[in-house]
Parts: C-alpha cells; sequence; structure tokens
C-alpha cells in the first residue's frame, strides 16, 4: 500500500465531496438541529471521556472517516503492531511499547523469545531499587539517605519522566526531590548541580548504549563533580544507569547489578513504560507506577477490542485527519485545564511530530497529503491570556484539544470550580462565537450607540465555529495520566497508517547530529573549517575567536 492510493481511495474522494458541503457547517446549527449531540458524539474508555461534539462533523462524516480508516487496513495495521510483527520496516524492528504494561500473564512472544518474562523481570529488578530507594536504606557515601534523584538523559528518556514526575507529584515522595537533566548547555546541569549535595544525590543515567554525546558529556560532568568530594569506589552508591552496555557501565563506575536494561524494539518516545521511567517509580512508588502501567494497559485493550465507532483513539486520529487533510489545517493546540500537566504539550510534541513528521511514504515514494501536524499548547487559563486571541480571532482554524480533571488534588476553595468554568466556557466560546447582533445588543445595554458602537462591532465580533474536543479524567491520578499517554500514542499510529508514514523511526534527527561531530572538532582543534558554506564558516571562526573552553 502507497500513500498514492489516499487520494484516489473511494472514502477519501466521497470525503473530498462531503467536505465540499460540510466545510461550510455552523456548529451553532448543528447543536441546535440535535439536542442529543453530546451523546452521539462522545466515548469513554480507561476511566477517560472523550467529547467530539464540537467538531465541524456530523454522522455522515464520521461514517466516511471510519471507512477511510478501514480502507486503509487501520484494524490490520494495529493487529500486527500486537503481535510484534516488525511494522519498523526502515530498522527492522518490531514496535512493543505495549508489551511493556501488559501483564505477565500476556506471554508474548518476539523471536522465540518470551519478552514477557524479560519485561517482568526487570520491573522486579525496578521494584527492589525503588523500595531501597524510598526506605531510606540505599545510602550515600556518607551513610544518609538519599533525597536527590537526577535523571540523566535526552528526548524520550528525558521528556517522559519529567513530564510523568511533574503531572503526579503530589503522589511523590516526600524526601525525594527529582530533577531533569537533558541539555548539552552546562547552563543546565550546572544550574542542577549547584542546589545538590553529592553525598545525598543519586544519578540514573538514561542511555541505551551509553554513547549518546549529550546524555555521557553531562554523565561524566556530573560524575566529575562528584569526584570532587568523593572517591571512584563510592561512584556506585551514587550512579545506576538505565542502558544495555554492561562494559561501558563498569567503566563509568556503576555497578552492573544497577543497570536497568531495555529492548530495541522499544523507540525513544514510547519508552516512559520501561526502565527508562526508573525516576517515575522511584518518585511515585512501585505501586504508583504500577498503576501507571495498567491505566495504558486498559487503553491498549480498548484499542484493541473496541469498534471503530466507539474506538476512542480512532476517532481522535480520523478526526485529526479530517482537519489536516481536508481544512488544511497545520496545527494542533493542547490545552490542559490542569497545572500539573504544563509539560503535556511538550511530551506530545515529540511523540507525534517525531513520528509523523514525515514526507515519503512507507515505500519510500512522496506523500501526496499533508503528514503530521504542528504540535503546541499551554495550560489552559495561561492560554487564554496569551495565545487564545489567534485562536478566537485570527485567520488559522486550529483545533483544539481541552483537557481537565473532574476533582483536584488540593484542598484550595473555590480553585476548581473556576478552573472547570474557564475550560468549558472556552470549548463553547470557540464553538459559538459571537455575531454582531448580539454584539450591538451588548453594546446597547451598556449605554453606547451610533457611530461609536458600530466603530466597536466589528473588533468584538467572534467568528466561532473553531473546533476542539475535550478529554476528561475523574483526577490526575497515575492510571489516568497512563490512559492519557496510551491514547495520544495510539492516535498518533492510527493516523500514521492513514498518511503510510513510518511512525516508529526518527531519521530527521540524525543529519545535524553528524554535522555537529565534524563541527565540534573544527570548534577545539587548530584546523580552518574550509568546507562548509560561507554562514557556517563564519561562524565556526567567530566561536574559535572567542577561545572555547
Amino acid at each position: 500500500m502507497t500513500d498514492n492510493l489516499l487520494t484516489a481511495s473511494p472514502a477519501f474522494r466521497l470525503l473530498q465531496a462531503h467536505h465540499a458541503t460540510m466545510g461550510q457547517a455552523r456548529l451553532r446549527d448543528l447543536f441546535a438541529a440535535a439536542p442529543d449531540r453530546f451523546a452521539q458524539f462522545s466515548t469513554r474508555a480507561a476511566g477517560l471521556l472523550l467529547d467530539f461534539s464540537k467538531n465541524r462533523l456530523d454522522q455522515t462524516t464520521l461514517d466516511l472517516l471510519l471507512a477511510l480508516a478501514r480502507e486503509r487496513h487501520v484494524e490490520t495495521h494495529r493487529n500486527a503492531m500486537f503481535a510484534g510483527e516488525k511494522i519498523n520496516r526502515t530498522e527492522q524492528r518490531a514496535v512493543l511499547h505495549t508489551a511493556l504494561r501488559a501483564p505477565r500473564s500476556a506471554h508474548m512472544q518476539l523471536d522465540g523469545q518470551d519478552i514477557s518474562a524479560d519485561v517482568h523481570a526487570v520491573l522486579a529488578q525496578m521494584q527492589g531499587f525503588c523500595e531501597r530507594v524510598r526506605s531510606g536504606s540505599w545510602l550515600g557515601r556518607d551513610g544518609r539517605a538519599i533525597t536527590d534523584i537526577v535523571n540523566i538523559g535526552i528526548g524520550g528518556s528525558y521528556l517522559g519522566p519529567k513530564m510523568v514526575c511533574q503531572a503526579l507529584r503530589t503522589h511523590a515522595h516526600p524526601r525525594l526531590t527529582s530533577h531533569f537533566v537533558s541539555n548539552v548547555d552546562g547552563h543546565d546541569l550546572a544550574a542542577v548541580l549547584g542546589r545538590l549535595d553529592p553525598a545525598t544525590t543519586l544519578f540514573i543515567v538514561a542511555s541505551k548504549t551509553f554513547t549518546t554525546i549529550e546524555t555521557m558529556m553531562n554523565a561524566h560532568s556530573a560524575r566529575s563533580w562528584f569526584l570532587q568530594t568523593g572517591s571512584e569506589a563510592e561512584l556506585a552508591k551514587h550512579f545506576v544507569a538505565v542502558s544495555t552496555n554492561d562494559a561501558a557501565v563498569r567503566e563509568f563506575g556503576i555497578d552492573p547489578d544497577n543497570m536497568f536494561p531495555f529492548w530495541d524494539w522499544v523507540g525513544g518516545r514510547y519508552s516512559i513504560w520501561s526502565a527508562i521511567g526508573l525516576s517515575v517509580a522511584v518518585a511515585i512508588g512501585f505501586d504508583g507506577f504500577t498503576e501507571f502501567l495498567d491505566g495504558a494497559h486498559q487503553m491498549d485493550v480498548h484499542f484493541q477490542t473496541a469498534p471503530l465507532e466507539q474506538n476512542m483513539p480512532v476517532l481522535l486520529a480520523m478526526i485529526g485527519v479530517w482537519y489536516r487533510n481536508f481544512f488544511d489545517s497545520s496545527s494542533v493546540s493542547i490545552a490542559p485545564y490542569h497545572q500539573d500537566l504544563s509539560l503535556f504539550a511538550g511530551y506530545l510534541q515529540q511523540l507525534d511530530m517525531e513520528s509523523n513528521g514525515k514526507s515519503v511514504t512507507t515505500a519510500g515514494e512522496a506523500v501526496s497529503v499533508e503528514t503530521g501536524p504542528v504540535i503546541w499548547g499551554d495550560t489552559g487559563t495561561n492560554g487564554q491570556h496569551a495565545y487564545f486571541q489567534l485562536l478566537h480571532q485570527g485567520t488559522h482554524l486550529i483545533p483544539i484539544d481541552f483537557i481537565a480533571a473532574l476533582q483536584a488534588d488540593h484542598s484550595l476553595p473555590g480553585h476548581h470550580a473556576v478552573l472547570l468554568a474557564n475550560c468549558f466556557a472556552q470549548s463553547e466560546a470557540f464553538m459559538r462565537g459571537k455575531t454582531a447582533d448580539e454584539v450591538r445588543a451588548d453594546l446597547q445595554a451598556q449605554g453606547l450607540a451610533g457611530d461609536a458602537l458600530e466603530a466597536l462591532v466589528p473588533h468584538k465580533v467572534f467568528a466561532g465555529n473553531r473546533p476542539s474536543n475535550t478529554i476528561l479524567m475523574e483526577r490526575l491520578t497515575p492510571a489516568a495520566l497512563g490512559a492519557l499517554i496510551a491514547l495520544y500514542e495510539h492516535k498518533v499510529f492510527v493516523q500514521g497508517v492513514i498518511w503510510d508514514v513510518n511512525s516508529f523511526d526518527q531519521w530527521g534527527v540524525e543529519l545535524g547530529k553528524v554535522l555537529a561531530t565534524h563541527i565540534h572538532r573544527e570548534l577545539v582543534g587548530d584546523s580552518t573549517p574550509a568546507t562548509h558554506d560561507s554562514s557556517t564558516n563564519a561562524l565556526i571562526a567567530l566561536a574559535k575567536a572567542a577561545r572555547l573552553p
């Protein structure tokens, strides 16, 4: 199957014809015509509710979108992923992050190996480690308990753990503070180290190969910092590794018993469920981490078994395809109305944009439609006072995902009702807008009239008809967060199937890394660069003149 079949498929052509009329539909009118629209266009799964009624679609739209999903064999591709087929064809790898959250009884096999047994062996290792650190029986070099955990990683080894620890901070151990270092910019690590006591700090170095340049530079700098007051014999009390490179881990000074492995069938942006989540398990406890895995597994089961008409990831994905390919909407805004989800949009940027930001099909041909949208956003009430102006009255059509919890994890009176009121009001305002006649009536009630009133009217008109989804959970628990992340993982997968792109490689990340290696040699060496363009040569010369350390 190639992408060229997409625009020629019967469902795609019917959707194009349908868009010619549905694209002009008004959400106000759709709600007025169907008082039960919420019941018709909402679904529940794994403790989440998805309300997609405030989208520019009707039952015909939905039927055609699901017909397209069937024409693109979404169910067949889904089954192939769960069965461990090597659907990441450019790297000849299976894609089995779902196996990381499956129960031990699943007995999943890959190339004759019982990977369920492997996964649960690592989970047992993680459990023992977490219990020692959290109980205080893991002691630093001077006999004191650990107080600070520093996760050193990059990409999925950083974005996932940091986001989840922030999201579940109310579940964290009161003695332990989590820190995250990713950037090779030394300002990042220096700012963290400046607040720590080396005798009570534990570093988790997350690098599968133990050769990732940014991670290992930060890890070696942290090692040198520790050795200013400690000895090499004491390194094993303060450093553990998430890796598979036994020799490099030993050479660094880490006890191989404290090396937590994961596998090549786990992509970086899908790795939070693996030992990459070690910092999460330490922070919230292994029972909490188990709940996190179970929430994701419940969404996996739903994705595998629910008919497409009620399948939450499929519905979310196909609605996204509707806007991307028929409304030419180039971005999606994520608006969590929960401060602890402040890093969620950034996490989804990697999940979605690194997965589906592709311009060739799985067959290596140029795609014929637009693929992955730009993902961006911030916590809801912050966004209202920043970029919501553009969303309401700008010239872009940008679908929004509102995310909220019905119950708060704090006891401050009144706050949560105001928060939810803002969330629900914004989704209604984007849907309804405000007509010129409604603006005139408001201004007249305020005492304005004549030319002054008419001059103000166009500035206060809201076109409305702006689409959104609302995702609700009872409260932000480990299980709810696990289900939420898995929902978006499967959404991205379905869209990749529709567009026929490989959602599990990331070759676009590689070119800059290769060039950076060459330029680094030129920056710290004596050679004069001559193989670059004039701009790059001049920039290198300026940096060399600054006498880099």
